[in-house]
């Protein structure tokens, strides 16, 4: 039997209003989340902030793979064994949602993170996906999923200008084998370049921590030519110190940073402060 075939199971998903779309993912996926259910349905009823560090706390030790999400035909990509910074993000938004959800159920979540990570919640192609964070940010906080808090806790202005994915489509092989999805992807740069955005500054986070709080998602600003966020994850608070979850780089899987939040963005060069985004999640 086909190797892929074992591997990945394809099947569509019929959501209210929705075309048909792919869905990838494996049995081990589902049983992953067989056992999330059964771990946070005892406290489901959290506030949205503990529930979301619970889950984020629950891939602990998962380990960190990049580019699971680039599959031909484009589709929903279900993968809660392994994961990089932002799918770790998307994961742990999206299973909150379905576990505050009246019926938790699988099919739920995959709705749930259908909505997250694709624009109108709707796949077609490749530019459809939220590839930038502060368009993700955006579209999220336009569906009620979040909210962008950066500003209310004292944030600044933050001139973004993104370009990297039309300037470098080479680096992107589904803009390298269709080439007539770089002009779509561009001119949505410049929608996203023309909003207004505020960060807050590496070193004001301490003096402004009071307001950022537990399950908080932390999007790390980056000074890279063309780009915006250069790394997220779940802002959590070990006794008074403030810290955060993330799928690390460096070591290789899920982690609970070891250095507080200012003293990480301070000591990565190319990082010059970070977005706050607070999960609006209960039902």
């Amino acid at each position: 039997m086909n190797k892929i075939f074992l591997l990945f199971f394809f099947c569509f998903l019929f959501f209210r209003g929705q075309a048909a779309d792919k869905l990838y993912c494996t049995d081990e996926d589902r049983a992953v989340f067989d056992r999330y259910l059964s771990e946070m349905t005892p406290v489901k009823s959290l506030p949205t902030g503990e529930l979301m560090v619970k889950t984020a706390r629950f891939f602990l030790d998962a380990p960190y793979v990049a580019a699971t999400l680039e599959k031909e035909p484009e589709g929903l990509v279900i993968n809660l064994r392994e994961m990089d910074c932002m799918t770790l993000v998307e994961n742990v938004v999206a299973l909150t949602k379905t576990m505050q959800s009246a019926t938790p159920s699988f099919d739920e979540f995959c709705k749930n993170l259908q909505t997250i990570r694709y624009r109108n919640g709707e796949i077609l192609d490749y530019t459809d996906r939220l590839h930038y964070t502060t368009d993700w940010i955006f579209e999220n906080q336009r569906k009620g999923i979040v909210k962008d808090a950066t500003r209310e806790i004292g944030g600044v202005s933050l001139p973004v200008d993104v370009s990297f994915m039309s300037t470098h489509p080479d680096s992107y092989k589904p803009l390298k084998e269709h080439p007539e999805l770089v002009a779509r992807i561009a001119a949505k740069e410049k929608e996203i370049n023309a909003r207004p955005y505020y960060y807050i500054p590496e070193s004001d986070i301490n003096m402004l921590a009071e307001g950022i709080k537990d399950g908080d998602i932390v999007c790390f600003v980056t000074t890279i030519k063309g780009l915006d966020i250069s790394h997220v994850g779940i802002v959590y608070r070990v006794g008074d110190e403030l810290t955060f979850i993330h799928a690390s780089t460096t070591q290789k899987k899920v982690i609970v940073n070891e250095a507080p939040l200012q003293e990480y963005v301070e000591s990565i060069k190319r990082n010059s402060g970070i977005m706050i985004v607070r999960p609006q999640m209960s039902y």
